[in-house]
């Protein structure tokens, strides 16, 4: 007989990039248990500063997240294809700016689509924010809805990194050489 060990909780940074508002979220908890909050905020700058200034704003306040909060990994929403080239610009060097401080510290970075994140949270990959946020609320028993969404939008990424962390370890080559199937 085999005792049974549980897996420890894991602590998870999830960034919603974006130059003006920029989500932080951390939660902590093991798959298929609903996590825990651990702090939320949105990162804001101004539309009128130049962009080295802002980067700089963001990078110095996810730096003192992860000595702060000290997550295991950080998930970053993967940009996508907008109409906007300013738009998309701002969210790709914002998402980059996340991806190196967390490389500077030798932490685990995963990029979810938002389609991704909608399904692993709402369990429809074509939900609404609304009923993102909704199920954020629930998951992480909030009395309120964050604001501005950004905020919920990071809760959303952290929850579907640690939802899909195991999966995403099966879908992987093992280290002894085997294709992880």
């Amino acid at each position: 007989m085999t005792s049974y060990a549980p897996r420890p909780p894991a602590r998870v940074l999830g960034v919603d990039p974006g130059l003006t508002r920029c989500g932080l979220g951390v939660v902590e908890g093991v798959p298929g248990r609903p996590p825990t909050l651990v702090a939320v905020d949105v990162v804001r700058t101004a539309a009128g500063d130049d962009v080295a200034t802002r980067l700089l704003a963001i990078e110095t306040e996810i730096e003192r997240w992860l000595t702060q909060y000290q997550p295991d990994t950080v998930a970053v929403e993967r940009v996508f294809s907008q109409h906007n080239v300013r738009t998309v610009m701002g969210t790709a060097q914002a998402g980059a700016v996340a991806i190196v401080c967390a490389a500077r510290r030798g932490l685990p970075v995963a990029l979810h689509t938002p389609s991704e994140v909608k399904a692993a949270v709402t369990g429809n990959g074509r939900a609404d924010k609304d009923q993102v946020t909704t199920m954020v609320m629930r998951l992480l028993r909030m009395p309120e809805r964050p604001r501005p969404p950004d905020a919920a939008d990071a809760l959303a990424l952290a929850i579907c990194h640690l939802w899909r962390t195991p999966a995403i370890r099966a879908r992987q080559p093992s280290m002894n050489g085997g294709d992880g199937r």
